[in-house]
């Protein structure tokens, strides 16, 4: 990340709510500090935040665009018990792990963690969550403190880690069996026939040969 990428970062209020257009706030910065998105982006910023990213890069400030959304108050995401079913989809869509619960259980928001970034509604499939005002009249900038959006981008880089290591450990996991059923495919499998044979040895090498080449593009951590 370049060092004026770093700044604009900082200045955002790490909602990683995507209605920017992008994944998450950090590539949101990349792409402003390249010149490829517009200031006016971010509605969880609101007015505040046009004005800082415009000063950041020496853009005029611009009304925010209303196709991404309206400046808001800071909202927190609650579970009604009554109708929550345990799926752990709201869990999976939480970008800082604000919400807590196992299947088929019921799942908690966490308040003080929570974003509000809206990406737990649209996954839940029987609209169980609710987005209340925790901020009242204060909107954007005014609704959010340094401190707390500090800890949003915190949570949401410790949660990404976590979630990529995981599917690394995951995939490791599958390669190495899949390995070990090529070493002796026939002990492995419930067909003798040679031709059926030869045509999984040649699904799984080919699985294996987009698993190493997938290595390979991956960038490196950091």
């Amino acid at each position: 990340m370049t060092d004026l990428a770093a700044k604009i970062l900082a200045v955002l209020p790490q909602t990683q709510c995507t209605r920017c257009g992008y994944a998450d706030c950090a590539a949101y910065a990349q792409a402003l500090a390249t010149g490829s998105a517009n200031i006016n982006q971010c509605p969880p910023g609101g007015a505040d935040g046009v004005t800082r990213l415009a000063a950041l890069t020496q853009r005029p400030p611009l009304p925010l665009n209303p196709d991404h959304g309206l400046e808001g108050p800071r909202t927190v995401a609650f579970i009604d018990e009554n109708w929550c079913i345990g799926c752990t989809l709201c869990i999976k869509a939480c970008p800082v792990d604000a919400i807590v619960g196992a299947n088929k259980l019921m799942h908690t928001v966490i308040e003080p963690h929570c974003t509000g970034c809206e990406l737990c509604l649209p996954v839940c499939p029987v609209d169980c969550i609710l987005l209340e005002n925790v901020s009242g009249t204060a909107t954007g900038w005014q609704a959010w403190t340094q401190a707390q959006a500090d800890e949003a981008r915190s949570r949401y880089e410790f949660s990404s880690y976590k979630r990529k290591r995981d599917a690394g450990e995951n995939a490791k996991r599958l390669e190495e069996k899949a390995r070990l059923k090529l070493s002796d495919l026939a002990a492995h499998s419930q067909h003798t026939d040679p031709v059926i044979l030869d045509k999984k040895r040649a699904v799984i090498e080919a699985a294996l040969a987009r698993a190493r080449a997938k290595r390979g593009a991956d960038p490196a951590p950091g």
